[in-house]
């Protein structure tokens, strides 16, 4: 069985601007050493789900960007709350994933059989 099998049925879900409660800094390099490390490793999920100030990651300026990309291109869907963009002034500054709304990460969830929050 493939890692890609293995992972067809899991869901990450990022609801901050980094990971974990540490300071901004250290959840920063958290979260880019995470997607590095399932990238580089082929431990990709099927979804990753941005709500919160988590969408602030799948934005113009985010430090991330590359690795969102570059697992999104292994087939990883992104999705990004619009809510939560409209919210923050970010629905035009999106610049990985696509927009979903509240229903679709409801399905994800539903449709997942296990889901990881960051």
């Amino acid at each position: 069985m493939s890692t890609r099998d293995i992972n067809s049925k899991i869901a990450v879900v990022i609801n901050k601007n980094g990971m974990g409660t540490a300071p901004e800094e250290l959840a920063h390099t958290l979260i880019k050493n995470y997607l590095t490390i399932i990238n580089s490793e082929e431990r990709i999920p099927s979804y990753i789900c941005f709500y919160g100030d988590g969408v602030k990651l799948a934005c113009e300026g985010s430090h991330v960007l590359e690795e969102l990309k570059a697992i999104e291109e292994k087939g990883c869907k992104l999705v990004i709350c619009k809510t939560c963009l409209i919210y923050n002034n970010l629905l035009e500054s999106i610049k990985a994933g696509t927009i979903g709304t509240m229903l679709d990460i409801i399905d994800i969830q539903h449709n997942c059989t296990k889901i990881i929050t960051l």
